[in-house]
């Protein structure tokens, strides 16, 4: 399958070191530049998918120490266990809230402008 047509472009100024720096590991994940930049650009989380994450972590790791608790002290290995765990799903749980809240609020925006006879809030 033939990828997208490619017509807008992104631009930043860079030093000598930082393109080198680029290059190299562009080079050692064996893409060009280009193919590695774009991807590096579309999988950085957002800052609030980030916080989200850590805030579903901790609340996680909370839980099952909570949980946990009446059985005594942790192991270290348990709790290594438990961190891991937590850690594994963090971002991609807190994307899917974010897309079932943006899904709730476009439900929601629709509702409202169907009351007002289609015309928006």
């Amino acid at each position: 399958m033939k990828p997208p047509l490619r017509t807008k472009s992104v631009g930043t100024k860079v030093s000598e070191a930082e393109f080198a720096l680029l290059e190299e590991r562009a080079r050692s994940s064996g893409l060009t530049l280009s193919e590695w930049v774009r991807d590096v650009l579309l999988a950085t989380p957002e800052a609030g998918e980030v916080v989200l994450a850590e805030v579903l972590a901790l609340r996680a790791l909370l839980l099952n120490l909570y949980y946990r608790a009446d059985k005594g002290p942790l192991e270290e290995d348990e709790l290594r266990s438990l961190i891991e765990r937590a850690d594994a799903t963090k971002l991609e749980r807190a994307r899917e809230r974010l897309r079932s809240a943006n899904a709730a609020t476009q439900d929601s925006r629709s509702e409202v402008g169907a009351e007002n006879g289609g015309m928006g809030a």
